[in-house]
Formats: C-alpha cells, sequence, structure tokens
C-alpha cells in the first residue's frame, strides 16, 4: 500500500521498547468528542490530506476556464492567427493546444481527486482499526460483573456493526467539508469573475433549497414511520391469520378477518399516497428551483452576451459551472448530518465502553517492574462483594489462609463461590475490605503477575476455537519468544496503535512454569490427568484421534509394531469377530468403494468439485462398465436418506454420523428428484452422484448393498488398481501392511482395520483391550500427546465436561502458580477421582496454596483449613449483615433470610431469592388457629414454616375422628404440590403453637420452579417421598 500511503512515518524501533507508549494511546480513557479522537490519532495525516485537497482547486478553475477560452480565443477568433505571449499560432493548432490543455487538466483533476479519495480510505481505515483495537482493549479490563449485567452480543455489535460507519467519518473529517466547500466556492468564485449577475443568480435559490427541501424530507420521515407501523400491524394479521386458518375456515370468521386486512391495507395505501404527493411535490420544487437558475442564466446572460457585457464562451462555461455547483451542496448537507448521526452514536459506544471498575490500564497493559512470588497468606479483612444491582453477594468475610496450605471451603450456593474466587482472582472487586495476598493488596497487583502466580479452574470453563493444546497451554504463551525484523504488517500495526507482537513466531516459554522444555510441559500434563484419573477417558478420547506421522514418528513405529500383540489379545478376548481387518483380496465393508477399488484412504475430502476435476477416473469407471451401477446405488442411497431424513433433517445428529456433508446431500436430492435413472447428465451431475458412494460404506447402506458390486470391484482393483490409483496418485494413499493407514485413528491404525458397526457394547470392552496393550508397552503417553490437537470449536460446543474439566484443570496448573484456586472442579467424575486429584495436585505443587471450593466435602478432614460460606456469611464469623438502606428494604433482607435457611430455595441464586421474597407475605396463627381446610383453593400459595409448628389433619369425616397425618417445623414447605397439580387442598394445616410463615403466591412459587433447575429437581424429590410413603 506504499504506493498510496501518506508520507512516510518515522523509523519504527522494536516493539519491546515501543510497547508501553502504543499501550498507553490505545487504552487510556477514550476521548469523549469523535472529533477529539480524529484530531488525535491523525493530526499529521488529516494535515497533509488537506493541503493534497487544496492543490486540486487551481486544477478545478482550469477545468472550467479552459473552455471559455476554447469559445471564445479559438473557436470565436476574429483571425485565423492567434498571437498568445509572444507566440503566433494559427486557429487550428491553438483550438487543438487548448483542447490538449483541457483534457490534461481534466486528467490531473481526476488523478488528483482518486489520489485523495484514496488517502481517505486509508485513513479511515487505520482510525477504525485503533478504535476497534481500543475497545476490545478495554473489554479484556471489564470486571466479570459487568459482563453479567451487558449483553456480549451488544458489545460485539459496536465493535463492529455500529463502529463501521464511523470509518468513512473518520476519513472525511477535514477533507470533506474543506473539498466540496472548496468546490462550491471555486465554482462560485468563477461565476462571480466572470459576471456579478452569474455568482448573484447560482446563490440566489440555495437558501430557499436549504428550509424548504429539508422540511419536507422531516414531514416524509414522519410518514414513513407510521407506515413502519402499519407494515408490522400487517405482518402480525397475516402471520394470525396463517396460523389460524383452519379456525377460520371452520368458524366462518374468513369474511371479518379478510375485511381486517383490506382496511389495513387501505391505511397503509393513504399513508403511500401522502408519501408519493409530498415525495414528488418534493422533487418537482426541487427541480423547479434548481431549473429556475438556468432560465436566469439563459435570460439574464443572453441579454449580457447581446449587449456585449459578457462573451458567449463565458455564458456557456457559466452555464457548465453551474451544473457541477449542486453536487459539493448536497454532499456538505449529507456530511452535516452524518457528523450529527456519528457523534451521537459515538458517546453511545463510549458511555459503554467505561464502566467502573476497570482493570487500571498501568497493572494491565504497561510492563510489570517484576513478578513477585505469591507464597505467603491469603487474608481477607471484612470484605463485602456486591452484585450489579448493588445487593451483597459475601458479606463481611474476614478469614486467613496460611501459605501453602490445602484449604476446602464449603459454599452451598454457586454465587457464593463464584464471587469468593473472582475477589481473590480480582476478576470482582471488594466494595469494602482489603484482600492481601503475601503481602500485596491484590488491587495494586499488576495483571501480568495474577496470570503468572494464579490459576483458577471450573467445572464448566471458557474454550477458545482451537484446539486442545491451544488451550490448555495458553498460560505459556504470554509473549513471543523470538526476536527479528519488524515487517510491514508489524509496522501498520503499531502506526494505528494495535498489538506490535508477532502472531507468527514462537510464543510457548516453559520457563512460566520452571519447565526445560515443552517436552517437560506434557509430562507434567500427563502426571496431572493421571493423578486425576482422567486419563483413562482421554485415552480413550485420543484413540479415535487422527495424526500427521512425521509430527510423530515414535507413536507412529510404536502402533505398527504392536498390531501383532494387540491381535493377539483380541482373539484371546474373542473380540477379534467384531474388526474389519485390512486385506487386499476381500471387499472392506466399513471403507467407502472408493477406497475399496483404490485399497487406498484419502489424504483429504472428497468433493463433487475435487471429483469433478477428474473425469478420466469417472470415465474409466464407466468404460469398466461400473458407472451405471455406481449411479444407480446413489440413487438408492439418496432415496433411503430422504425417506429417514428428509429434506430439512440434516442438523440430526444421526445424518451428522453418516459422514455426509449436508449440502452435497442437499444438491443430490435436488439432481435425482430433476433427473431420473437414464436421463442424460453432465459431468459435473455424475461427479455429485459418484460423490456418494465415495463417501458411504457398504455396512451404512446394509444389506441392500449389491454383492456384485463388491465382487466387481475386486476384480477391478486386482485388474486395474495401479492404473486407477496412478490417476488419483495426489489424493489417496495405498494401505499397506508395514505403513501407517492414512486419516485413520490410533485406534483403527493398531487394529490395523476398523470396529464392526454390530460391535455395541463390546465396542468398550475391544477399546479397553487395545488401551492395555498401549499401556503395557508404554505407549500411552505418547497417544495422549494427540488430546492436544483434539480440535475445539466455537465455545467448546463439540467437547464433553468430562474432557472440559481435564482442560480447565490443567490450564490452571500448568504454569505451576503459587495459589490454585479449584470451583467445584470434577464435577461429572466420582469422589475417588475427586480424591485423587487432591493428592496428586499436593505432590505436583508442594508449595502451592491450594484452595478447593464445593457445594459439600466427604470428607473435610483432609484439608489443612476448612470454612464454611452459607448465603455470603462466613459460618461462625461475628457481625450483623449489611444494613438495609430502609424499612422495606429490612424487611426484604428478613425474608430473603428466612428462606435461604430452608432446605428447598437454600441454593437459589440471590436474585431468585429476592423476587420469591418481594412476592411473600408474612403469616402469623396462634394455637389452635386454621391456616387453611381440606378442600380450599390452592391459589392462596403455599407456606413456608419459619417458627412455631403446625399439625397436618386429615378432617373428620362420616363420624371418624379426625386424624394427625404429620406435625411440620421451621423450614417445612406446605401447599406446594397443590399449587403445581392445582388441586383443592388435602388436609387441614392448623397452628400447634405461636406460627409465624411466610406464604409464597402461586404465580411467584411457580416462576421459581420453573426458571431453576435445582429447585425443580428438589421439589421432585420431594413429591417423590410423598409417592414412597
Amino acid at each position: 500500500m506504499s504506493h498510496i500511503d501518506f508520507p512516510p512515518c518515522p523509523r519504527v524501533v522494536s516493539p519491546s521498547n515501543d510497547r508501553r507508549r502504543a499501550f498507553q494511546d490505545r487504552t487510556r480513557l477514550i476521548e469523549r468528542s469523535l472529533f477529539a479522537f480524529i484530531w488525535k490519532f491523525s493530526k499529521r495525516d488529516q494535515l497533509v490530506l488537506l493541503v493534497v485537497t487544496l492543490t486540486l482547486f487551481p486544477l478545478l478553475y482550469l477545468t472550467l476556464e479552459l473552455p471559455k477560452r476554447i469559445i471564445n480565443e479559438a473557436i470565436g477568433a476574429g483571425s485565423s492567427v492567434i498571437e498568445v505571449y509572444g507566440f503566433e499560432f494559427d486557429q487550428i493548432t491553438y483550438l487543438m493546444i487548448l483542447c490538449g490543455l483541457f483534457l490534461l487538466a481534466v486528467l490531473c483533476h481526476g488523478l488528483l481527486k482518486m489520489r485523495i479519495n484514496t488517502m481517505k480510505g486509508v485513513l479511515a481505515e487505520r482510525l477504525l482499526r485503533r478504535f476497534r483495537y481500543t475497545l476490545i482493549a478495554r473489554i479484556l479490563r471489564f470486571p466479570q460483573p459487568y459482563f453479567e449485567r451487558t449483553s456480549q452480543g451488544e458489545l460485539v455489535s459496536m465493535v463492529t456493526a455500529e463502529s463501521e460507519p464511523m470509518g468513512g467519518l473518520m476519513g472525511d473529517a477535514v477533507a470533506q467539508p474543506v473539498l466540496q466547500a472548496g468546490q462550491m466556492l471555486t465554482i462560485l468564485g468563477f461565476l462571480f469573475f466572470q459576471s456579478v449577475a452569474f455568482g448573484l443568480a447560482a446563490v440566489a435559490l440555495i437558501p430557499l433549497q436549504a428550509w424548504l427541501i429539508p422540511k419536507l424530507q422531516r414531514q416524509i420521515n414522519l410518514l414513513n414511520k407510521k407506515r413502519v407501523v402499519q407494515v408490522r400491524a400487517l405482518a402480525a394479521e397475516i402471520g394470525e391469520a396463517a396460523a389460524g386458518a383452519g379456525t377460520l375456515r371452520k368458524h366462518g370468521g374468513w369474511r371479518h378477518r379478510m375485511a381486517m386486512v383490506g382496511d389495513r391495507l387501505g391505511h397503509l395505501f393513504a399513508i403511500r399516497f401522502d408519501i408519493y404527493q409530498k415525495k414528488f411535490f418534493m422533487k418537482f420544487l426541487n427541480n423547479f428551483i434548481t431549473q429556475l437558475t438556468p432560465f436566469f442564466f439563459f435570460s439574464i446572460g443572453g441579454y449580457l452576451v447581446i449587449q456585449g457585457d459578457v462573451t458567449l464562451g463565458a455564458l456557456v462555461a457559466a452555464l457548465a459551472a453551474y451544473k457541477d455547483l449542486s453536487s459539493p451542496w448536497k454532499e456538505l448537507l449529507a456530511y452535516y448530518n452524518q457528523s450529527a448521526d456519528m457523534s451521537l452514536r459515538w458517546e453511545t459506544i463510549i458511555e459503554r465502553f467505561q464502566p467502573s471498575g476497570m482493570v487500571d490500564e498501568a497493572l494491565f497493559y504497561e510492563e510489570p517492574e517484576d513478578i513477585p512470588h505469591l507464597r505467603g497468606d491469603i487474608v481477607l479483612d471484612q470484605v463485602t462483594v456486591r452484585d450489579g444491582d448493588g445487593n451483597p453477594v459475601l458479606e463481611d468475610i474476614s478469614l486467613t489462609v496460611k501459605g501453602g496450605s490445602v484449604v476446602g471451603i464449603t459454599a452451598p450456593n454457586d454465587e457464593d463461590r463464584r464471587a469468593f474466587g473472582e475477589v481473590i482472582m480480582r476478576e470482582s472487586l471488594a466494595t469494602s475490605g482489603t484482600v492481601t495476598l503475601s503481602g500485596h493488596d491484590v488491587q495494586s497487583l499488576h495483571q501480568a503477575v495474577i496470570a503468572q502466580r494464579m490459576g483458577q479452574a471450573t467445572s464448566r470453563p471458557v474454550m477458545f476455537q482451537g484446539n486442545f493444546g491451544d488451550n490448555v497451554l495458553m498460560p505459556m504463551r504470554f509473549a513471543p519468544q523470538a526476536g527479528g525484523s519488524i515487517s510491514d504488517a508489524i509496522r501498520e500495526a503499531q502506526r494505528t496503535g494495535n498489538s506490535a507482537d508477532d502472531l507468527h513466531v514462537n510464543w510457548l516459554d516453559p520457563m512460566r512454569g520452571n519447565f526445560a522444555d515443552q517436552g517437560d510441559i506434557r509430562g507434567f500434563w500427563y502426571q496431572l490427568v493421571q493423578g486425576m484419573g482422567s486419563s483413562d477417558a482421554l485415552v480413550r478420547r485420543a484413540l479415535d484421534q487422527s495424526f500427521d506421522p512425521e509430527a510423530h514418528p515414535k507413536l507412529r513405529d510404536a502402533l505398527i509394531a504392536l498390531r501383532p500383540r494387540v491381535a493377539e489379545a483380541l482373539k484371546a478376548a474373542e473380540l477379534d469377530r467384531y474388526v474389519y481387518g485390512f486385506d487386499r483380496d476381500a471387499y472392506h465393508p466399513a471403507l467407502p468403494l472408493a477406497e475399496n477399488l483404490l485399497f487406498a484412504t484419502p489424504v483429504v475430502e472428497i468433493t463433487p468439485d475435487l471429483l469433478g476435476e477428474r473425469m478420466d477416473f469417472l470415465r474409466t469407471l464407466h468404460e469398466m462398465e461400473l458407472g451405471e451401477q455406481l449411479e444407480a446405488m446413489s440413487r438408492d442411497i439418496i432415496d433411503m436418506l430422504r425417506q429417514i431424513f428428509g429434506q430439512t433433517g440434516t442438523d440430526h445428529p444421526l445424518f451428522r454420523r453418516v459422514g455426509l456433508d449436508a449440502a452435497v446431500y442437499e444438491a443430490a436430492l435436488d439432481l435425482v428428484t430433476r433427473k431420473p435413472l437414464g436421463a442424460q447428465m453432465e459431468d459435473r451431475e455424475l461427479a455429485l452422484l459418484f460423490t456418494i458412494p465415495a463417501r458411504i460404506t457398504a455396512e451404512q447402506i446394509g444389506p441392500s448393498f449389491p454383492d456384485e458390486v463388491a465382487a466387481r470391484v475386486l476384480d477391478m482393483r486386482r485388474l486395474h488398481s495401479d492404473t486407477l490409483r496412478a490417476q488419483m496418485v495426489d489424493l489417496f494413499d495405498p494401505i499397506t501392511d508395514d505403513g501407517l493407514v492414512t486419516g485413520l485413528s490410533v485406534m483403527e491404525n493398531v487394529l490395523f482395520g476398523k470396529v464392526s458397526d454390530t460391535a455395541g457394547a463390546r465396542a468398550d470392552e475391544l477399546r479397553k483391550v487395545v488401551g492395555d496393550v498401549l499401556a503395557e508397552a508404554e505407549v500411552t503417553p505418547l497417544v495422549i500427546e494427540l488430546i492436544f490437537e483434539v480440535p475445539i470449536a466455537l465455545g467448546g460446543a463439540n467437547l464433553p465436561a468430562m474432557y472440559a474439566e481435564p482442560l480447565s484443570v490443567g490450564r490452571a496448573a500448568i504454569k505451576r502458580p503459587d495459589i490454585l484456586i479449584l470451583d467445584k472442579v470434577l464435577a461429572s467424575y466420582d469422589a475417588e477421582a475427586q480424591q485423587g486429584l487432591f493428592e496428586n495436585l499436593r505432590a505436583l505443587l508442594p508449595d502451592t496454596t491450594i484452595i478447593y471450593l464445593n457445594d459439600a466435602f466427604e470428607d473435610d478432614s483432609v484439608f489443612d483449613q476448612h470454612f464454611e460460606i452459607v448465603q455470603g456469611r462466613l459460618v461462625g464469623a461475628e457481625g450483623a449483615r449489611a444494613e438495609a438502606d430502609s424499612e422495606v428494604g429490612a424487611d426484604l433482607a428478613r425474608k430473603v433470610d428466612a428462606l435461604s435457611r430452608t432446605p428447598m430455595f437454600a441454593g437459589l441464586k440471590r436474585k431468585q431469592l429476592r423476587l420469591l421474597a418481594f412476592g411473600a407475605r408474612w403469616y402469623d396463627a396462634r394455637p389452635g388457629d386454621y391456616v387453611f381446610h381440606k378442600n380450599d383453593d390452592p391459589t392462596d400459595g403455599a407456606y413456608m414454616v419459619i417458627e412455631g409448628e403446625a399439625d397436618l389433619i386429615l378432617p373428620a369425616d362420616n363420624g371418624a375422628e379426625e386424624r394427625l397425618i404429620a406435625t411440620v417445623g421451621p423450614g417445612a414447605l406446605v401447599g406446594e404440590l397443590g399449587l403445581i397439580r392445582g388441586e383443592p387442598r388435602a388436609l387441614d394445616m392448623r397452628a400447634r403453637s405461636e406460627l409465624t410463615c411466610l406464604r409464597i403466591g402461586e404465580e411467584e412459587f411457580m416462576a421459581v420452579v420453573e426458571n431453576d433447575a435445582a429447585t425443580a429437581f428438589r421439589l421432585l424429590q420431594v413429591v417423590a417421598g410423598y409417592v414412597n410413603t
């Protein structure tokens, strides 16, 4: 881009020397004004652009002046010889000279204008790139609670879509108004220079246009808003009619409905009619006013030409100049509207990107002076943490965790656990109190210290698109390790305030975890997952992973060498019959037809386009009389899939197991529908159909796979495999006894075959036998390394929890931190695995302070210290809860506290508890008072007993005595089943002593049950208990 760039910037020095200034420029408080941002970061470039713009106006004047001279001095000359500046020219030569100068002026004017527009575009992209980078850099400093009350989609939209239009204005900020105003003034100056009357005629009606046209446009805009409202209402009525068409037919409502639609369309017509009237009247008025000026030119200008006051050439030039006058005027108006709109958009974005509680930029982007260890005590002194609504999550927490100890913290509520971990990791800031880590206030620590010396793992980690290794080794890739020459891309990044770090160099730094090399890192991770008890699960996943033999030569050689031992082990376990081995003389039912034909596996995905490029291969199949059979088979397969999945079932998990691309299936289905068997096919259509048997196996097709096709394929393989393979040599690798089978998994390579679909549950036994052989041969560490290459989709959607949790723990522990926080990790594993993790981490990280957070521990004696947090309070701590702001707030707090102590609602999130408490009402009863009677309507709510006792009684009936069913006390919830089932009360509830209850209304109770899975599950347990009794 150097040929369209601004003048070169000063020499760029090494990124490490320049990083602090660059980070300060892009992360400090964003300018409150869009134009302040533009001027601050592009002042020099804007001035250069301004100078270049100013050089345009003389050329513009020349393009206006030269036509006049051509008419007056060349065409309208009185003699055949013309003298100019002492030189004589004949009339034709002088005409050609002037025309050539005009062409040259137009060319230079156009090239210069192109240069200006290109410079504006480059400048706009640089400023937009800087702005977006600044916003993203600020997102990384946002406090975690801010994301809970702000939609991520909203932030993404602001960074992408909403900031996009600003780019144009950023480039136009100075040059555009100067360019358009300058063009306008140049044209007006030319007109005034020809005649004052011409200039006055040109500007006379501009004020009228500037006042009248926007006024009419505002009226049209209002009508358009009304039109949108009516269109939305029409859409709703159409949708309603479509959904209820059957009801309208059955009950005779279509006539009235169509009258409603007609009425709505009538409103739309009336609004449209008004819009058209005003719109075309505005156009007429604008065109009429615009044409009035030429009227003045023709009438007044013609009179002046006749009188001899101006020349004919001047009049013609003035008319041509006036035609160009309206364009810059319109551009100026558009620029004014755009700048006003973008300024409002800027203020909206800036407001959202400056939340309180952001990490100080000096503690985030600037280089830290040192990275101190945090092996001392962790002290929380009267720490209170509030959520985004200002409600306390943790209250007055004071505790000391001894450095190097193993600590268990029981907290049934996940909000408590998360808040405790986040306040130590500085993801949330304490609203009061202090958190001290090894003598350092956590708020004064550089983020690099927290990133290297602390780790946190959860059962639901955030995973980034890439592979397993990228996620686990994230802490080891803090900064690029290799220096070198600074590329043009890095220079451009520095110029736009972006990161000066080169993404494409080595970032892995084993020393961040005190490792010698990458092999040590993987060895540590292997020990870690072994101790977690998750190595077996990871090995099972790795067995399904394919790999590059050049990158893993030891594993390749080991798998080939182990094939006989694996075969013997399977035979001894009587599992060999579930394996289809690769045999050159037999058709393999688990390989697609093309792979059977070539006895080879593909090195790339076989697509219709790829097959279409190999028409010689397809023609060979036809010559060998296999083409028609393949086409018929493809049609049968497509028809079978259509019957199962239809046209829109390609998102079903079972369809994905077929291995056929959805787009290929849909295209093939359309083809076989349009063209029956025997119809003339184009080459690309044949390639599309032949893709089907190239992807689907005989085992998937089942008994309908023709035996004659298998026999024919084997004959062709024996007779022509070399010829066919030569035609596809770059797409397939042959299957050989002493080599790795390309594209197949570890499991399939060590088996030298594929597991049959008929294996069912025996497939797990087969995997175990293979795993045991690998373990005996000490190959397991080589296999488990392949986990690092497992691809991870966006958000980790393709990775089950049993693999995500080892990733989370590995990412937190791989840097050997001084403080490690584990929040309910291995939740999907059993207690034995969790106990193994405790012991293994202590052995691997002997000096680390390890904090385990969980809702409960089977044995808390394994910890050096143990604390319990219930509803935000440290159990056993003294002191009252935070005072409410009012009596209403104090009453709400009492209700929340009472509900949180009951088993049913103890695990509810604070917000759910507050909503439940807000709708609850206190209810008091004296001994003997009835709270409700049998057969009463249950909609008055459920009763939570807070203090006292109550009897649940089956009243007397037909002379029988009343019967006491149960006596309930504090914490009991009575009447909830009636709410759920909508049935009358089954018993009487009578106060046995002074009774205090919270009556929870039907709406509030059902809202909690429907929106909180944990509460619904506990309720099911209660119901199950009633059924059992």
